[in-house]
């Protein structure tokens, strides 16, 4: 028996790294996985290589007109949603001084527009349902800051206070939602950014002394989205090894 059985998961930005690693644990533990993902080809692949019903599908979570159609389209198909994961995000990395508007634009628009969309979409049928579980992929740069991402530590901060808000919301509709907060993790998004010399300084950091995997991240979010954390709502848990305590 796995946790999650005869439970329809859609996750946002699952077609690899944190994502993937995301949708296979939640496949792995019974769920029947909606894998969304800009990169359509992918979504295919990854739902392929899940089977156990699995599903690739191509998603924008900035275009609210297609969130909307595509939740319609999974509500439709699969009879409910039980689990939404907001895993879609992006960032560039540099000093807020020499950022633009527009990059502000589109950080804020990915990552904090992008889980108002789906949320919006996705809460009233977890309400009519009377279940749910909603676990949204924060930053601990959300809590602390982060040098480089000062917009998107503020489009963070904002999922988890969004968070903490919807928690109180839904309650009464028997409707959870937690945060996971990654800290530094071991994807090609990090060897993009950062290279062997940052690699070495966070594993000094990090008091686990290893940095985070993406199977690390997907056990945290397996664990909010089943029954046995029924009784816990409005946190935001991070997954850093250490390297930030509240």
């Amino acid at each position: 028996m796995g946790k999650l059985d005869n439970k329809i998961a859609v996750v946002t930005g699952a077609a690899q790294g944190i994502g993937k690693a995301i949708a296979t644990k939640l496949a792995a533990e019974g769920a029947t996985v909606v894998v969304t993902d800009l990169n359509e080809a992918g979504a295919k692949e990854t739902a392929g290589e899940l089977g156990g019903g699995a599903i690739g599908m191509r998603l924008d979570v900035t275009d609210k007109a297609s969130v909307d159609a595509i939740v319609a389209q999974v509500k439709e198909e699969l009879g409910r949603i039980d689990v939404l994961v907001n895993n879609a995000g992006w960032d560039k990395a540099e000093p807020f001084v020499d950022s633009a508007v527009a990059t502000w634009d589109r950080i804020i628009q990915i990552n904090l527009y992008g889980q108002l969309n789906t949320c919006h979409a996705v809460l009233p049928i977890m309400a009519e349902q009377g279940y749910g579980r909603v676990v949204n992929i924060g930053s601990d740069s959300g809590r602390v800051g982060s040098s480089g991402e000062a917009v998107y530590s503020a489009a963070k901060g904002g999922v988890i206070a969004f968070t903490k808000t919807i928690a109180r919301e839904m309650a009464r509709a028997g409707v959870t939602a937690n945060c996971v907060s990654p800290g530094p993790t071991d994807t090609e998004l990090f060897a993009s950014i950062g290279g062997d010399g940052l690699r070495a300084a966070l594993t000094k950091a990090i008091p686990l002394k290893r940095l985070g995997q993406p199977e690390d991240l997907a056990n945290a979010v397996a664990f909010l989205a089943s029954d046995e954390a029924a009784f816990i709502t409005g946190q935001t848990v991070s997954v850093s090894g250490g390297l930030t305590m509240s």
